[in-house]
């Protein structure tokens, strides 16, 4: 199957703990010098894309703002579109993307990875607000994710509670939820069949990409576990490390 461009997940497949992956550079100058457009697709909720961007640059990655997709201004973008008023649960640190959205007598529910701010308190008041009928928006439905030592607790395990508590499904916005993996198709100007994604999270990257009609490489780097491969059904496949992914696609 034709391949016209990819999507790459950031943490675990470019990047591991602040460090750049081997092959991560060579990854990205090889499909520019294939001229396949690519995207970043990433969870992460704890920083701004502009924290992202600045520290990706100061890895030597040539990444600009068009090429990242960050579920966390994706959310905020789609508040917006809606005219939701949410209560946020959301780290501090990303409280600037949702600039502009009113947040006054809220009517919907936002978690994200909100590290401590995920009390029994907040949860209790979020908890309320879906018992009178607000919807449920989430940045993903991530288990875990890697930490600097070792895995830690993401949104996802909150979100379940939420729901299980409450009886509402949530709206994933962030992968595995087909809506960022819509935009950036639509950003390259390409279907979802022509586009590849590729990451280390059998369940956000590679299954949610296969549901929303992309293909998917499962990366054995960052959270990958021995035996995640085993999930993967027919046509999707595993490799090494970005770089091997990358040239997989670039030789079919």
């Amino acid at each position: 199957m034709t391949i016209r461009a990819v999507c790459l997940d950031i943490a675990g497949v470019l990047t591991d703990s602040g460090r750049l992956l081997p092959g991560a550079r060579e990854a990205l100058q090889a499909l520019d010098d294939a001229g396949l457009p690519w995207r970043l697709l990433t969870n992460t909720s704890r920083r701004p894309q502009s924290a992202i961007l600045a520290e990706l640059a100061g890895l030597g990655l040539n990444v600009s703002a068009a090429h990242l997709f960050a579920a966390p201004r994706v959310v905020a973008e789609t508040l917006r579109r809606r005219g939701l008023r949410p209560l946020l649960l959301v780290h501090p640190d990303i409280r600037s993307e949702f600039s502009g959205v009113d947040c006054h007598d809220p009517d919907a529910v936002v978690l994200c990875d909100a590290a401590e701010g995920l009390d029994y308190r907040s949860l209790d008041i979020a908890f309320d607000l879906l018992m009178q009928g607000a919807p449920l928006l989430a940045v993903g439905m991530n288990r875990y994710f890697q930490g600097r030592e070792r895995l830690e607790l993401d949104a996802g395990p909150f979100v379940k509670a939420l729901e299980y508590a409450s009886g509402v499904t949530a709206e994933v916005i962030g992968k595995p939820g087909r809506a960022m993996f819509d935009l950036a198709c639509a950003s390259m100007g390409v279907s979802a069949a022509d586009t590849v994604m590729i990451g280390d999270d059998v369940d956000a990257d590679v299954l949610g990409a296969l549901n929303a009609g992309l293909q998917g490489v499962l990366v054995r780097t960052g959270k990958y576990r021995s035996g995640d491969e085993q999930q993967l059904p027919p046509g999707a496949t595993c490799a090494a490390d970005v770089l091997s992914a990358v040239m997989a696609v670039l030789n079919r």
